[in-house]
C-alpha cells in the first residue's frame, strides 16, 4: 500500500500544483515510485492518454515529474467549464454530460466510488501518492459534500500540508484563518504548513515562522522562494495569460479567447532565444506580430462571436492580408473556416459563420474525438514551407468534423492556404524540429538567422523539474515531510 501525503491550499493559485510536482520529483529522486492524484480538477487544459482518455494537464505535468506515464486514475473527475454556471463533466476520461453547478454539487457524492476505485488502483502500484486539493481547504459552503480537500484527505487517510501564498500578502490570515475555520478533526489532519512564493531575504521571516507555529500549534515545513522555473501552469489563473507585451526579436501573439483551452500548446516557443509569446485580448494589444495563433477553446461558437464583436477579427484579417502567418489549433482551426454548425446543441445549437480565411466547414457531432495522433506534414506552402514532410505527434480533443476544400496541412487532415494554417493537433509544436523550423523561418522573415539550434522539449522539461525539486528540497524540511509520511494520521 502507498503512503499518501496531501497538498491543500489557502486559495486558488497558492502553488499546490507546483509543490505537488516538486514532491513527486523529490520522491522519485530518492528512489521511490510515486504517483500524483487529484480527485476533481476544474480546468480547460486537458490531455489525451495513450488509451484515448481525457484528464487534466496538471496531473500530466506531475506524472512527468514523477517519471511515469499519465493515467486518468490520477484525475478521475475533470470539470471543463462551458459557461459561468456549468461544466462538462468527465469521469475516468469519459464525458458524462454537461451539468449546471447546482446539479453537479447535488450529485458529486455519487462519484465517490469512482474516485476511490481510481485511488485504490494507484495505491496498489506505488510507494507514495501525492494528492492535490483544489481551491481553498476552508470553502465552508461546500464542505458538507467535499470530495477534493478534507473530504478526500479523510477518504485516503492522508496527512495534509497546507500551502499559503505570501506573494499576494496576508499569509498569516491565510494560513491561520484557514486552520481556524476547520473543525477540530480536520485541523488535526494538518501536519505542517508551507509558506510559498517568498521574495527577498528569508531571515527576516524567522519571526513570521514563530508566529505561525505559536498560533497554530503546527510546524512550518518550509518557506519556499518564488522559483523562476518554466513549469506548465494549470489554467486561467496563469500569469502568462497576462503577458501582452512583446520583448523579443520574434513576437508571437496568441489570441486570448474568453474560453481559451490548452494554452500550454505554445509554451515551447518561449524556450527559444529572442522569442516572445504574449496573449492578446483586444486589437490595440495585437499590434504587428510576426505570427498569430488562434488557440483551442471550450466554446468555439461563443469565442467565434467574441472575435467579431471585439474587433479582433478585423485586426487579424488585416494582418493576414499583409502576409502575417496565422495558425489555428483545434477550435482556432474551426474558427478560421467558413461555417460552424451545431445540429445537436452541443454548444447551444445553430450555425455561425467563421472568419473565412480557410475554405472549410465544421459540423459538431455528439461524440468527442479523443486520440493521440502522429504523422507528417504534407507539402507545405507559404512562409512555413520548411515544415514539409516533417514528422509530428500530439493529441486530438474535439467535437465535430471539419471538411476542407483546401490542401491538407497534415497527412491526417488540417488545411493550408497561403500563410494561413489550421489543424486539430494539440502539442504539435512540442517536437523540437517543428518549433525550431518555425522560429528559424520567422527570424529569416526579418532578415536574420537563428543559430541557437533545436530545443528538445522533453529534455528541457526534465531540467525544469530538477530545478524545481532542487529549490524546494533546499527550502523544505524533507526530514519532517518523511516523518509525516511515515506516521500518517497516527501522530
Amino acid at each position: 500500500m502507498a503512503k499518501p501525503i496531501m497538498i491543500q491550499g489557502t486559495m486558488s493559485n497558492a502553488g499546490k500544483s507546483i509543490i505537488a510536482a516538486a514532491l513527486c520529483r523529490i520522491f522519485r529522486q530518492d528512489g521511490y515510485s510515486v504517483a500524483p492524484f487529484k480527485s476533481q480538477n476544474m480546468a480547460l487544459n486537458s490531455y489525451i492518454t495513450a488509451d484515448g482518455l481525457e484528464m487534466g494537464r496538471a496531473q500530466v505535468m506531475q506524472a512527468e515529474a514523477a517519471g511515469i506515464e499519465p493515467s486518468v486514475m490520477m484525475n478521475p473527475i475533470l470539470l471543463k467549464p462551458t459557461t459561468d454556471v456549468g461544466s462538462q463533466v468527465i469521469v475516468n476520461g469519459e464525458v458524462r454530460g454537461n451539468m449546471s453547478a447546482a446539479e453537479y454539487f447535488r450529485r458529486k457524492k455519487e462519484l465517490i466510488p469512482e474516485i476511490m476505485k481510481a485511488y485504490n488502483t494507484l495505491d496498489k502500484q506505488y510507494d507514495i501518492i501525492v494528492i492535490e486539493g483544489a481551491g481553498s481547504a476552508a470553502e465552508l459552503n461546500l464542505k458538507s459534500d467535499d470530495i477534493v480537500n478534507m473530504g478526500m484527505a479523510r477518504l485516503a487517510k492522508s496527512p495534509v500540508l497546507l500551502v499559503g501564498d505570501i506573494d499576494r500578502g496576508g499569509v498569516f490570515a491565510q494560513l491561520l484563518g484557514t486552520i481556524m475555520l476547520l473543525e477540530k478533526h480536520e485541523q488535526d489532519m494538518i501536519k505542517g504548513m508551507i509558506v510559498n512564493k517568498f521574495r527577498g531575504d528569508k531571515t527576516i521571516f524567522k519571526s513570521g515562522v514563530d508566529i505561525l507555529e505559536n498560533h497554530s500549534g503546527k510546524r512550518v515545513a518550509g518557506v519556499v522562494p518564488y522559483i523562476n522555473c518554466d513549469i506548465e501552469d494549470e489554467d486561467s489563473l496563469s500569469s502568462k495569460l497576462e503577458n501582452n507585451t512583446a520583448n523579443g526579436i520574434i513576437d508571437i501573439a496568441v489570441i486570448h479567447l474568453p474560453r481559451i483551452s490548452n494554452f500550454t500548446d505554445f509554451d515551447v516557443f518561449s524556450q527559444y532565444d529572442g522569442v516572445s509569446v504574449r496573449y492578446v485580448s483586444n486589437p490595440s494589444q495585437l499590434k504587428t506580430p510576426d505570427m498569430i495563433i488562434i488557440p483551442g477553446t471550450k466554446s468555439t461558437i461563443h469565442d467565434r462571436k467574441w472575435l467579431a464583436e471585439s474587433g479582433m477579427e478585423i485586426a487579424i484579417k488585416r494582418l493576414a492580408e499583409k502576409g502575417v502567418p496565422v495558425f489555428g489549433i483545434c477550435g482556432g482551426y474551426q474558427i478560421l473556416g467558413e461555417e460552424i454548425s451545431d445540429p445537436y446543441n452541443s454548444e447551444g445549437g445553430g450555425n455561425v459563420s467563421g472568419m473565412g480565411l480557410l475554405s472549410c466547414r465544421t459540423v459538431f457531432s455528439q461524440d468527442k474525438k479523443r486520440s493521440q495522433t502522429s504523422g507528417r506534414f504534407t507539402e507545405v506552402g507559404g512562409v512555413f514551407s520548411n515544415l514539409s514532410h516533417v514528422e509530428f505527434k500530439g493529441y486530438e480533443i474535439h467535437l465535430g468534423e471539419t471538411v476542407s476544400d483546401e490542401k491538407p496541412l497534415l497527412d491526417c487532415g488540417g488545411a493550408q492556404k497561403g500563410n494561413i494554417y489550421g489543424c486539430y493537433i494539440h502539442g504539435i509544436f512540442d517536437e523540437a524540429d517543428i518549433a525550431e523550423r518555425i522560429v528559424s523561418k520567422l527570424y529569416e522573415q526579418k532578415g536574420l538567422s537563428y543559430n541557437s539550434g533545436k530545443n528538445d522539449r522533453r529534455a528541457y522539461k526534465e531540467t525544469q523539474y530538477n530545478l524545481l525539486a532542487d529549490e524546494v528540497r533546499k527550502n523544505i524540511d524533507m526530514k519532517l515531510v518523511y516523518e509525516i509520511l511515515e506516521q500518517g494520521l497516527d501522530a
